[in-house]
C-alpha cells in the first residue's frame, strides 16, 4: 500500500495502517467526522454532548483499529457500532466518558458559543423529519433508524429486529413513502 495514495485507500486500508500512521487515520476521520457528528448529534439533540462524543469515539477507535475486522463488518459499521456502544454507555452513566481520549493524551475540545451554534444549525435541520419519523409506527421507525440514519445492512438489521430482511427492507419503504407524504403534507 506504500504506493497508493492515502485518500485512494479503503477504509479498511486506512484502520489497517492507523496503528503506526497518524495520517492515515487522520484521513479516515476526515471521511467520517460529518456523519458521525450527525448521528450523534441526532441523538443527543445538544451539539457540546455530540461534539464530545464524537471525539470519545474516534480515540476509542483509535485505539482498537488493530483489532477491526474486515470479516465481521465493513469499517463504517464498526466505527457507528464504537459510537453505539459510547452513547448506550453516556445514557447509562449521564456523563459522556472520556477514558480513551485521556489514555491517548488527546486534550478537551472547547468549543466556542459560535461552533455550538454551527453544530446545531448544520445538523438541526432534520429536526421535522426526525419530528415525522418519531410518529411513525414503532416496526417502521427502527427500520427506518438503522437502515438510514445508521447504515446498517438488511441482514444485521433483520437479526436485530427478529425478522427476514425482506421484511425489514418492506418496513424501511413503507415508512419512507410515509414520511415522504407528510412532508409534502406539511409545506
Amino acid at each position: 500500500m506504500a504506493n497508493v495514495r492515502l485518500s485512494h485507500a479503503s477504509d479498511g486500508e486506512l484502520l489497517a495502517r492507523a496503528a503506526h500512521d497518524a495520517e492515515a487515520f487522520g484521513v479516515f476521520y476526515d471521511r467520517f467526522e460529518a456523519e458521525l457528528l450527525g448521528f450523534l448529534y441526532r441523538a443527543v439533540r445538544r451539539p457540546d454532548i455530540a461534539a464530545d462524543l464524537t471525539a470519545e469515539v474516534f480515540a476509542a477507535a483509535l485505539q482498537s483499529a488493530d483489532r477491526f475486522d474486515p470479516q465481521r463488518g465493513s469499517p463504517r459499521a464498526w466505527l457507528f457500532g464504537i459510537a453505539r456502544h459510547e452513547l448506550a454507555d453516556t445514557w447509562k452513566r449521564g456523563r459522556v466518558e472520556d477514558r480513551a481520549r485521556r489514555s491517548l493524551e488527546i486534550e478537551a475540545l472547547v468549543l466556542s458559543d459560535a461552533m455550538l451554534h454551527r453544530i446545531e444549525h448544520e445538523l438541526g435541520g432534520a429536526g421535522a423529519v426526525l419530528e415525522l419519523l418519531g410518529e411513525l409506527p414503532d416496526d417502521q421507525r427502527l427500520a427506518i433508524e438503522g437502515r438510514v440514519l445508521e447504515d446498517r445492512d438488511y441482514a444485521e438489521l433483520a437479526a436485530s429486529l427478529e425478522c427476514s430482511p425482506s421484511v425489514v427492507r418492506q418496513r424501511v419503504s413503507r415508512g419512507l413513502r410515509s414520511l415522504r407524504m407528510r412532508l409534502e403534507q406539511s409545506r
